[in-house]
C-alpha cells in the first residue's frame, strides 16, 4: 500500500491533496469466495446498517457448522424464509441463481484468482443481479487487483467531479483520461476517492 500511495502522490497533485487529507490507506480486504459475493448482492442499494442486519440474519439462518455460507445451504432457503429475513423477492432470486450456478460449477470461485480482470467480470456477470459494478468491487476488495477503475461507481464519479471542479459527473471516458496517471494503482486511488467523501464502497 505504501508503494501505491507514494506513486499516487507523485503522479497526481490532486490525488496527493486527497491522500494528505484522508491519511494512510486502510483498505479492508475480504476473501474471494461465495460468501463474499452473497454479501455484495445483499448490500446492493441498501444502507450499510440495514444490509449488515439482513446479511447477519441470513448467515445465522443458513450457515454451516463452521459459520460459512455455502451454495447448498442457501438453496435450502425458501422464499417465505427469505422474506422473513428481510430479503426482497428479487434478491432472493439473485442469490438462488448464484447458488445454483455455483453448485453446477458454472461459477467457480477457485479459478477466479487465475483469470484476468476482464475474464473475472465475464465470469461473475453471468449471475443474475451481478453487474459490472459488483464485479469491480469483487476485483478490488476480494481479489485485491491493484488497478481497477470502477467507472460506474457514483461515489468515485462524485469525488472526481468535486476534486477536479467539473460541472457534471465525469463520463467513463473522462474518468479513464483523468485516471491514466494513477496506473497501475487505480484501485487504491478509488479507495481514496471514496474516503474523500467519507463513504467507501461496501463489499
Amino acid at each position: 500500500m505504501r508503494k501505491a500511495t507514494l506513486h499516487l502522490r507523485k503522479a497526481c497533485p490532486k490525488m496527493s491533496e486527497i491522500i494528505e487529507r484522508v491519511g494512510p490507506c486502510r483498505i479492508a480486504f475480504r476473501e474471494p469466495v461465495f460468501d463474499t459475493l452473497v454479501r455484495s448482492i445483499v448490500y446492493q442499494q441498501l444502507s450499510g446498517k440495514a444490509a449488515a442486519t439482513i446479511f447477519g440474519r441470513l448467515s445465522d439462518a443458513v450457515a454451516n457448522s463452521k459459520g460459512e455460507l455455502t451454495p447448498r445451504g442457501l438453496l435450502k432457503l425458501t422464499p417465505e424464509e427469505a422474506r422473513a429475513l428481510g430479503l426482497s423477492q428479487q434478491k432472493y432470486r439473485y442469490l438462488r441463481d448464484l447458488a445454483e450456478r455455483s453448485v453446477a460449477r458454472q461459477v467457480d470461485f477457485a479459478k477466479l484468482p487465475g483469470l484476468s480482470d476482464e475474464d473475472v467480470i465475464a465470469h461473475l456477470t453471468q449471475v443474475k443481479g451481478v453487474g459490472v459494478w459488483t464485479a469491480h468491487m469483487f476485483l478490488i476488495f476480494a481479489l485485491r487487483r491493484p488497478d481497477v477503475l470502477p467507472t460506474g461507481d457514483l461515489g468515485v464519479r462524485t469525488a472526481i467531479k468535486r476534486a477536479w471542479g467539473l460541472e457534471a459527473l465525469p463520463t467513463p471516458e473522462e474518468m479513464e483520461t483523468i485516471a491514466a496517471a494513477w496506473k497501475p494503482y487505480r484501485s487504491f486511488a478509488s479507495w481514496y476517492l471514496w474516503r474523500s467523501l467519507d463513504g467507501p464502497a461496501e463489499m
